[in-house]
C-alpha cells in the first residue's frame, strides 16, 4: 500500500509536468486551449507547471538518495 502511495505522488507532479509541456507545445502551434482567454498566459502556466512538476520529481530523487548515501559531497546535507 506504501509503494501505491508513493507512485501516486510521483504520478501527480510527472502528469503536471506534461501538461505544461503540452500548453508549452500548442503555444507554440497558436492553438488556444479552452480554458485560457490569450496564448501567452497559456505559455506561462505551461512553464510554471513544468517548472513545478520537474521540482517537485528532482526534489523526491535528491532525498531519496541522500537517504541511501548516494549523493556526492557537496549535495549531502549539512547540518549547521
Amino acid at each position: 500500500m506504501a509503494r501505491m502511495l508513493a507512485f501516486i505522488v510521483i504520478l501527480i507532479p510527472a502528469l503536471m509536468a506534461g501538461a505544461g509541456i503540452k500548453f508549452m507545445r500548442d503555444t507554440l502551434f497558436g492553438k488556444l486551449l479552452a480554458p485560457f482567454p490569450w496564448l501567452w498566459l497559456q505559455f506561462v502556466i505551461g512553464v510554471v507547471f513544468f517548472i513545478a512538476g520537474l521540482w517537485f520529481f528532482a526534489g523526491f530523487l535528491l532525498h531519496r538518495d541522500r537517504k541511501r548515501g548516494k549523493v556526492a559531497p557537496k549535495f549531502q546535507k549539512s547540518s549547521k
